[in-house]
């Protein structure tokens, strides 16, 4: 006890010194307040955030994991796609049994051409097509000679993309809200209805309304003509080809995206297959004139474990290495969080800095403290005071100033720590996309690009704020902070302590 009321006397008999300690240790705990609390917000962000928003995953063939069986084996890459296509409807309705899947829907597209009196919503040909509707031209002969497809191609492209739904937990544009139906209604689940929402952009060029009939044809058999009746029409809010972006076909604009059931459009690809043509090209492999589509499935997940298990099930399964499960909701999230994770980054090297240089500071100042109380020391130790005790007593006083500015620094950090954080924050965002502008200038697209197809825009909503994190994990971490500042700053003392022979100090003072 005396050893604690020893120190704490000390504390304000040598005021100068101690408060010129507590200074440099208040700007360290303002210092690691700040970094260790962009430091727990991005941690939160990272475990708690998913848990927000709905995890959705598909299976698709890994083209990596197929590149590199190749490499290994010798095999043709081509080859190995081939053998690899996409899952039939029943073998993902079989993954879909899994019980940490929450539901599953799913969807069937094609890219399908211009009828009579359609026509594209293109900004190259507005003027001409708003005023005149030129009709579709025949193909000539070497457009027909380009309609054989390989069966693992992708076909001709043509205008439109079709997107037949299996249900309305599908229709994820329209639950979030960028799409809209503005009149009429959706099409039948059940049933092949024949009939589609079309976009208002897509009415307005071609001057349709409810009840219209459109003629879409099949790219590799322009013979084969599709007619749909268009029960709805819906606005939408996805950016346009006026955006910038530069798009290699039609299909891509959303304008462009006609809707349907999944069994409208699954007996559309049934007629084409059943009239297909088959047929070789030069190189052996085989054609057909079928309509080509793509069967995608979706699966949702309560969680981020949910998600995780998921993976570890197909496998038990029976998928095959050549597929692999992705979330695009995942992957956007993560890359959201670049910036914070950049600012996590720093903060972890400041952090480290600014205990260093601090602790540094602290251990000289120690040490020249040690020096002038040399003869205080050799008091207390020639009156019978263990060393030990008189170095606990040191540290007793370094570890009381030291909590005090811990302390302060706390509370300052915590009230400085959220604006300074989102301050350093929107400058690492407005970096990025600066730098996501550049590049993409560069390839002479306008806007921002992260993904999907060649010259489609996906920007990426990063992270722009954080709420404050300065929790008690902070707290304790400061603390430990402030004991192992004070430990450190106090091994030098300790060392001159236990060296010093009380007899000469008390006789060599001057």
């Amino acid at each position: 006890m005396y050893i604690l009321k020893n120190s704490i006397r000390n504390v304000t008999r040598n005021a100068g010194r101690n408060i010129l300690i507590g200074m440099i240790v208040l700007v360290i705990a303002i210092s690691s307040c700040i970094a260790l609390s962009i430091k727990q917000s991005a941690s939160q962000l990272q475990t708690t955030g998913l848990s927000k928003i709905e995890i959705t995953g598909s299976i698709s063939v890994d083209r990596q994991a197929l590149m590199s069986q190749a490499q290994d084996s010798g095999t043709d890459m081509r080859a190995l796609m081939q053998e690899s296509e996409s899952l039939t409807l029943a073998e993902m309705q079989n993954y879909a049994t899994s019980v940490n899947v929450k539901d599953f829907y799913y969807t069937l597209s094609s890219s399908m051409s211009k009828g009579t009196g359609l026509e594209p919503v293109s900004t190259d040909a507005v003027t001409t097509a708003a005023t005149t509707q030129t009709q579709p031209t025949a193909p000539t002969e070497s457009e027909e000679s380009n309609k054989a497809i390989s069966p693992s191609g992708m076909g001709t492209q043509g205008d439109f993309t079709l997107t037949g739904y299996s249900g309305e937990n599908a229709m994820t544009s329209f639950i979030s809200g960028t799409n809209q139906v503005t009149s009429g209604q959706l099409f039948s689940f059940d049933t092949a209805d024949m009939t589609c929402l079309i976009s208002e952009e897509l009415a307005t060029f071609n001057g349709l309304s409810l009840g219209s009939t459109i003629q879409l044809t099949n790219p590799n058999a322009t013979t084969e003509v599709t007619t749909l009746t268009v029960g709805g029409i819906y606005k939408t809010t996805t950016a346009t080809a006026d955006s910038g972006a530069m798009r290699f076909s039609t299909a891509a604009d959303p304008a462009n995206q006609i809707y349907t059931g999944y069994n409208t459009l699954n007996a559309i690809s049934g007629q084409s297959l059943s009239v297909a043509t088959l047929g070789t090209d030069t190189s052996g492999n085989q054609t057909t004139t079928a309509l080509r589509t793509q069967e995608s499935g979706i699966y949702t997940f309560s969680d981020m474990t949910a998600y995780e298990n998921f993976k570890t099930d197909v496998t038990a399964m029976g998928l095959p290495s050549s597929y692999t499960v992705t979330s695009t909701d995942v992957t956007n999230y993560e890359n959201s969080l670049l910036p914070l994770e950049n600012l996590n980054t720093f903060a972890t090297i400041f952090l480290v800095l600014v205990l260093l240089i601090g602790g540094s500071i602290l251990v000289v100042l120690n040490i020249l403290s040690m020096r002038e109380r040399k003869y205080e020391i050799g008091v207390l130790t020639a009156i019978g005071m263990k060393k030990k005790h008189v170095v606990f007593q040191f540290i007793a006083e370094g570890f009381i100033v030291t909590l005090i500015a811990i302390l302060l620094g706390t509370g300052i950090g915590a009230a400085v720590s959220v604006p300074t954080a989102n301050a350093l924050l929107s400058q690492q965002v407005a970096s990025i996309q600066t730098q996501e502008e550049s590049q993409q200038s560069n390839f002479g697209r306008g806007g921002s690009s992260s993904g999907g197809r060649p010259g489609e825009q996906a920007t990426v909503n990063y992270v722009q704020s954080i709420s404050s994190a300065t929790d008690i994990t902070v707290v304790m971490q400061l603390i430990g902070i402030g004991i192992l500042l004070t430990l450190l700053s106090s091994c030098g003392a300790m060392v001159f302590i236990l060296r010093y022979d009380p007899l000469n100090i008390l006789s060599n003072r001057s």
